[in-house]
């Protein structure tokens, strides 16, 4: 079974996502990480916006601040980058965003009927399904909280940079929208100007952390389930 892995955090970077697919450890961070099983990169990448709010909250130890988070009910929505995996895939890169080992499958029967299943209480242990994407559903991990009952915490520049990557590699976003959607994020609110936040985007761009956009690249619509 193929899905798509909707990532809003660093995995929207390719470079980032490698990592987690082919084992390594990622520009910026501390940790290695073993791998999928089946280290195939993506048989494909769509640029999206997912209904709810990205946020940054608890602390990182492999990125020395705060982590992205998803609340699918906030209101808003939010840019990101999935990537068509094997469910086999996806059941690893979940294992390891909660420093465990890969190689066990998930029984997704919950979340793909109800929208949301809970794996357990770790921070990315709760699997969203926002809708589908040409056929095949689309799977995020985040927090089982809220936004408002977690306090914001400010990420590092590091993983930052691999965000900004990831949303500029994604193609439809300019710096400007890289810059305007991350400075209205809790935990980078307030703490770093849009301006700034700008530039780190313009830095990024000319500094090659990205690949080249395809061309004509554009957002691609979800189709939301009809009921959860």
């Amino acid at each position: 079974m193929r899905v798509w892995y909707a990532a809003y955090g660093s995995n929207m970077h390719g470079a980032r996502l490698a990592c987690y697919l082919a084992g390594g450890r990622p520009e910026g961070g501390a940790r290695v990480y073993a791998g999928c099983r089946d280290a195939s990169p993506p048989e494909g990448t769509a640029a999206v916006e997912l209904p709810g709010a990205v946020y940054f909250a608890t602390h990182s130890p492999v990125w020395g601040g705060g982590r992205a988070f998803y609340d699918p009910l906030a209101p808003g929505t939010a840019p990101a980058r999935a990537h068509l995996v094997t469910a086999g895939q996806f059941a690893d890169l979940a294992a390891q965003e909660m420093y465990g080992t890969p190689g066990a499958d998930l029984d997704l029967t919950e979340a793909l009927a109800t929208g949301r299943q809970v794996l357990g209480p770790g921070r990315y242990e709760t699997v969203v399904c926002p809708g589908r994407l040409d056929g095949h559903p689309l799977l995020t991990l985040t927090a089982p909280w809220r936004m408002a009952d977690v306090a914001a915490a400010a990420p590092s520049v590091a993983y930052l940079r691999h965000l900004v990557a990831g949303l500029l590699e994604a193609g439809p976003w300019d710096p400007a929208a890289v810059a305007g959607h991350l400075a209205r994020c809790p935990g980078v609110a307030g703490r770093w100007p849009e301006g700034e936040l700008r530039a780190m985007a313009e830095d990024v761009r000319r500094g090659g952390d990205q690949a080249p956009p395809k061309p004509s690249p554009a957002v691609r619509a979800v189709s939301r389930p009809r009921s959860r």
